[in-house]
């Protein structure tokens, strides 16, 4: 929902509604990433269908899907497109040699892209960062060992673009 579409009588969400909404954008836009790589989507259009039918929508009877931090999706997803080259350079050297990241999962190459762009161009601490996309990985592989390796591979990405934080 944006802003012109809210209700005037929205209460402001609590500290840790905005941080959940936050990680819900994070989750939000490795998706939309994904979606664009699979299908050759533009970024614009991708956004667009996220914001119509996804933030806030009904999964299951009476159950919603969290509305996500519209400024934030719509960061990620602008920065990680317009510093996709540097961003997949930064993988490739944070992954073993030989596995460049064509070769990854998909949604593995679109989370780094997702969290190469808060590392690259936005103002999210690096160790937040790291952790946040952490939990993402945990949620599409929950019993799988890409959480470790993403931590690894992030943890590379952000000691080379900002090595200031560390």
């Amino acid at each position: 929902m944006s802003d012109e579409q809210a209700p005037r009588d929205m209460p402001e969400p609590s500290g840790n509604q905005k941080r959940r909404m936050k990680s819900a954008s994070r989750l939000y836009a490795v998706q939309a990433l994904f979606q664009m790589e699979h299908s050759g989507t533009t970024a614009d259009k991708v956004k667009r269908e996220f914001l119509d039918f996804r933030f806030g929508a009904e999964i299951a009877e009476g159950e919603e899907m969290i509305d996500g931090d519209i400024d934030l999706f719509t960061a990620i997803l602008n920065e990680a497109v317009n510093w996709q080259a540097r961003i997949d350079q930064m993988t490739d050297r944070a992954i073993v040699a030989k596995w460049q990241i064509a070769r990854i999962d998909p949604t593995l190459r679109a989370l780094f892209r997702a969290a190469g762009a808060e590392l690259v161009a936005l103002d999210t601490p690096p160790k937040v960062a790291i952790v946040e996309y952490v939990g993402v990985a945990q949620a599409f592989f929950p019993e799988g060992k890409e959480s470790k390796f993403v931590n690894a591979v992030l943890d590379h990405m952000a000691r080379e673009a900002r090595p200031e934080a560390f």
